[in-house]
């Protein structure tokens, strides 16, 4: 379980930044549902968005 999420985790960040490599790129097209890494982008971006929010807040009002 630990394992498919580590995996799922680094595919989803390395995707982020566009630095998947092929061999990975192959094993996650081998996963039978694209749902974990829906999820996983969805949360990613969303604490993204919520750490840029809490950096602009305290640069301003500090």
């Amino acid at each position: 379980m630990f394992k498919l999420f580590w995996q799922v985790l680094t595919s989803t960040l390395a995707a982020f930044f566009g630095v998947q490599s092929d061999k990975n790129r192959q094993r996650d097209f081998q996963m039978s549902s694209p749902l974990p890494f829906i999820i996983m982008g969805i949360v990613l971006a969303a604490l993204l968005v919520l750490s840029l929010i809490a950096i602009v807040r305290w640069v301003i009002y500090s």
